[in-house]
């Protein structure tokens, strides 16, 4: 049965979402000074690649406690989208109109600009696209460092971008979950189980997984 890690990994140069904690990692003990190893990690709960919860962005959402551990494990459809170019909008008709899945993984291709100032003009997907998602019963993954546009390391925001984040509102306010900042899509079959189970963090908005691709 072939596997892929879709992680990134989460070492001192993970690209975070602007104003978000920092991946620090420090010996708390060591071979020499204490005979064994230990270290000590600090992040914030969407470092590296990450799910989102409903209550990331939603008062009112549940936490990822409050789903079963199956339900990290999707019936993913790959979508190729690595056409698109910075900051432009991935809209519905991008989009099968029967996914026929729990998850649709949009491959953009910008995990090739992990560690750049490159990776916060990533393509974002439509409020109508992430509309039709939920509509569909979908899920989200993609290469990317959030399905709505990022703060722009650059300045390079364009004119008619949305405000704030209406992707993850229109997804999330679904129980719709989001899976952010993949890597390694290209090349994988159109269908395959993308396990995604996130760290069993008390009452928590989002947390780190570790991706893999089954097929």
């Amino acid at each position: 049965m072939p596997t892929r890690d879709l992680s990134h990994p989460l070492d001192d140069d993970v690209t975070v979402y602007p104003g978000d904690p920092a991946v620090e990692r420090a010996p708390a003990a060591t071979h020499e000074a204490d005979g064994y190893r230990v270290t000590e990690i600090r992040m914030g709960s969407h470092a590296g690649t990450h799910v989102d919860a409903p209550s990331h962005t939603e008062p009112d959402g549940g936490t990822l406690d409050a789903f079963d551990a199956a339900r990290f494990a999707f019936d993913a459809r790959l979508v190729d989208c690595s056409d698109k170019r910075a900051r432009e909008p991935i809209r519905p008709g991008d989009l099968p109109d029967d996914p026929d899945a729990d998850l649709l993984a949009i491959r953009t291709g910008w995990a090739d600009e992990w560690g750049s100032d490159a990776y916060y003009d990533h393509p974002y997907l439509s409020e109508a696209a992430a509309r039709a998602c939920a509509e569909n019963g979908c899920c989200v993954g993609v290469d990317a460092l959030s399905v709505d546009p990022s703060p722009s390391a650059r300045g390079t925001e364009r004119d008619g971008e949305p405000a704030g984040v209406p992707a993850h509102h229109t997804l999330l306010g679904s129980e719709r979950l989001i899976v952010e900042n993949l890597t390694g899509l290209s090349g994988l079959p159109d269908r395959f189980e993308l396990r995604a189970y996130p760290l069993p963090l008390p009452d928590a908005d989002g947390a780190p997984v570790r991706a893999v691709a089954v097929w």
